[in-house]
């Protein structure tokens, strides 16, 4: 636990407000056990710096035996991560990984030329219901990093930088911001964090990336005398001095942002590439189903099934 005086928000007035490039309304898909906000990718903007995929999950209650349940499915050219604010989740992959994912821990999973997991609230143990909420990302990598091996990183709660002062407290989950950085290698410059601000607190963004956006998890913020509210993403403009101000029930949210990549990427299903090829090699590989000697294989411990390849 540390203050940080680079929290300070030194907020610009008058005509030297922020400027929001885009703000984006999130699209809602109810999958029955939970309901799903999709702010990135979205129809204005592709990508916020590397981030390609954003999906608010929850907040839900999910019983014993009816929660999560994604069978195996594959994954090239991306990284993820999924940051649980509460409740768990069961990762499994064709690197061997087990592990339950956690509040507050860095569960950074790279797919490079492919990579196999499962995602399930299958614990045996659980008898209440279990409260369920959480963010996942994808972050599209550089063209130099598509093709590298599979990699999957767990890095603890305790791990990660946690930064304070008055009236706010900032987690670094990913990359570099404000003065820290988090213990997580990445294969861009990037920064994905976790605030919470108390009512009337201010906090700038981090000056030193070329691309920002905020996702407002809980509560509203204040952006140049305009309110936004929970379930909404601004993005701002390269090179401006942002703050934000924490309306009268205070705010959780997510800072994102980063190095821009080369060029768009193409997304498909669960794959991303910077060319329609790669995607297309990603399908036939998948649909295949060579899982002894193929491009991909199913997670140890969860190969009894998987989810097919779409038609489209």
């Amino acid at each position: 636990m540390s203050w940080n005086p680079a929290l300070d928000p030194h907020c610009p007035t008058d005509d030297a407000v922020d400027a929001i490039d885009t703000l984006i309304i999130p699209r809602a898909r109810d999958l029955g056990a939970m309901e799903v906000r999709r702010a990135l990718p979205a129809p204005k903007r592709q990508m916020v710096g590397p981030f390609i995929f954003f999906d608010q999950m929850g907040p839900a209650e999910f019983l014993p035996t009816k929660g999560l349940d994604v069978r195996p499915h594959p994954h090239i050219g991306l990284a993820t991560i999924s940051y649980l604010y509460k409740g768990r989740m069961h990762h499994r992959d064709s690197l061997g990984t087990d592990r339950w994912i956690e509040p507050g821990a860095v569960n950074w999973m790279v797919a490079g030329h492919g990579i196999t997991h499962s995602e399930r609230t299958d614990d045996e143990t659980q008898k209440d219901p279990m409260p369920f909420f959480g963010i996942q990302t994808w972050v599209a990598l550089p063209k130099d990093h598509e093709d590298r091996p599979a990699e999957f990183v767990h890095a603890t709660k305790d791990s990660l930088p946690m930064l304070e002062g008055e009236g706010k407290s900032v987690r670094l989950i990913l990359g570099t911001a404000y003065g820290e950085r988090a213990p997580v290698a990445t294969p861009s410059e990037m920064f994905y964090a976790d605030a919470h601000l108390q009512p009337g607190a201010q906090i700038p963004l981090p000056d030193d990336h070329e691309d920002r956006g905020v996702y407002v998890v809980e509560g509203a913020v204040e952006v140049a005398g305009e309110m936004y509210d929970s379930g909404q993403m601004m993005v701002f403009r390269p090179g401006d001095r942002v703050s934000l101000k924490a309306g009268a029930q205070g705010a959780r949210l997510m800072l994102l942002g980063g190095e821009t990549l080369e060029g768009p990427r193409y997304i498909w299903w669960n794959f991303v590439a910077s060319s329609k090829e790669r995607i297309e090699e990603a399908k036939e590989a998948w649909r295949r189903e060579d899982w002894a000697q193929g491009r991909f294989q199913l997670p140890a411990g969860d190969d009894s099934e998987f989810i097919p390849l779409p038609a489209k």
